[in-house]
């Protein structure tokens, strides 16, 4: 996650203004922090899936799947001013809209998800979900894949690989390969991805350790975009089930139309999760997250553990969160995703006929990886050709960043409003970025 950081020693001479606020914020916010790009962008305004600097040049958001129905929408700006202007207050008390709301996201939902809570963030969904699975198996056990990243909380961070080797992982956590069909070349991705799911299962047991649930989202994103073939998740699935386990699928990315072809990305592959969490690409940036859930698996849980949040489900968030709602759905949104998306990917494809520094091209709807590659035969990743990617595209004002293990998956991930004429300037200054490489 520290891939695409700011560093100063190599950024070389910055605007006065840039270098001034860089050291105002680096004397008074904590040394975690960080920055994109070599030379940081100051963001003031933003509209649809562009952001504007404090300079009024328009940039054009390839990255922001937080802000899902775009930037400033104003449908959701004026829901929430709306609300806030009336109450804004916990669920301790009754309110119409929370509860309403609950049942308009289940109806999204396989019907024997039949339950929700609510929170602020997607690390504390999924912080809860591990704790209920937990609970509801007896188990302590969590696989998660190789390059996970599923929050910042204590118990979250230590099931989270992508924050780096400074971050332990908790010894209860193990991990898998991702799911990588360019470099795996197997003929049965799903068995082979359930192969390695039951490999860590039997680890744990071997160590005493009962399994308690595997915990990944559908599209592994942070491991680098594997979201095909559909349906290759199940089997994995059914070796968890088999094993007294819970399936929590994270749709903090992959969910609320993104994937395109279906509502949520654990659809694609035809298995119903155990658990389900969100995060804030459900309020379109406000603080709003939750989890989802069986009714039997929410039982140990919730029948023994009271739980409260203070302000997560406030009607101001569950305001914002039910626009969006009504915005994907009024805007046909999930369809559009998938006419843009899979548009944008037969675009690329042709550039990496003309280009071997692609080596692969994959995604669903609007949630696509461009693997940057040394040699495309061997699939060897490059981290620095990725990155220089990733800045010559700043410089051309389009903003993007990368994943995966090997810092070399340009990560696409744009709001879903993201227009035929965004997709052809992206295309422009991402070609015009590949033919300024030396060949």
């Amino acid at each position: 996650m520290d891939t695409n950081s700011f560093r100063a020693e190599s950024a070389g001479e910055l605007p006065a203004s840039t270098a001034r606020l860089i050291e105002r914020r680096e004397r008074v916010l904590g040394p975690s922090y960080r920055l994109f790009y070599r030379e940081p962008v100051e963001l003031v305004r933003g509209e649809g899936a562009h952001l504007f600097d404090a300079d009024g040049n328009d940039f054009l958001d390839v990255y922001n799947n937080v802000a899902s129905v775009g930037h400033c929408h104003p449908r959701v700006v004026r829901a929430t001013q709306d609300q806030v202007a009336a109450l804004n207050t916990h669920t301790r008390y009754l309110h119409e809209s929370i509860v309403s709301y609950a049942e308009d996201l289940l109806s999204t939902m396989p019907a024997a998800l039949d339950r929700v809570m609510f929170m602020c963030t997607g690390s504390e969904a999924n912080d809860l979900a591990v704790r209920v699975a937990q609970e509801h198996t007896g188990g302590t056990g969590v696989i998660v894949s190789a390059e996970a990243y599923h929050g910042n909380s204590a118990l979250t961070s230590q099931m989270s690989p992508a924050l780096g080797t400074a971050q332990d992982l908790a010894p209860t956590v193990r991990t898998v390969r991702a799911p990588d069909a360019y470099r795996t070349r197997t003929p049965d991705l799903g068995a082979w991805f359930a192969a390695r799911v039951a490999e860590q299962i039997a680890d744990l047991e071997r160590h005493g350790v009962r399994f308690a649930a595997f915990l990944a989202d559908s599209i592994f994103s942070s491991d680098g975009v594997f979201p095909d073939p559909p349906g290759y998740l199940a089997q994995a699935i059914d070796v968890v089930h088999a094993a007294g386990g819970v399936f929590i699928a994270d749709e903090v990315q992959p969910g609320f139309a993104r994937t395109g072809q279906e509502f949520w990305g654990f659809e694609r592959h035809g298995v119903v999760p155990d658990l389900v969490t969100m995060g804030k690409p459900m309020g379109n940036g406000m603080p709003v997250s939750a989890m989802a859930a069986r009714s039997d698996v929410l039982a140990a849980f919730g029948d023994r553990i009271p739980y409260f949040n203070t302000f997560g489900g406030n009607p101001v968030s569950i305001a914002a969160a039910q626009a969006v709602l009504h915005v994907i759905r009024d805007e046909d949104l999930q369809l559009h995703s998938d006419r843009v998306g899979s548009l944008m990917v037969a675009e690329l494809r042709a550039l990496a006929a003309e280009h071997p520094l692609i080596g692969d091209v994959r995604g669903a709807g609007l949630y696509i990886g461009v693997d940057i590659v040394a040699d495309p035969a061997t699939g060897t990743p490059d981290s620095t050709a990725a990155l220089d990617v990733v800045e010559g595209l700043r410089q051309r004002r389009v903003l993007t960043s990368v994943c995966g293990s090997g810092g070399n998956v340009l990560k696409l991930r744009p709001p879903l409003v993201f227009s035929d004429a965004d997709l052809d300037r992206f295309l422009t200054a991402f070609s015009d970025v590949l033919r300024s490489r030396p060949r």
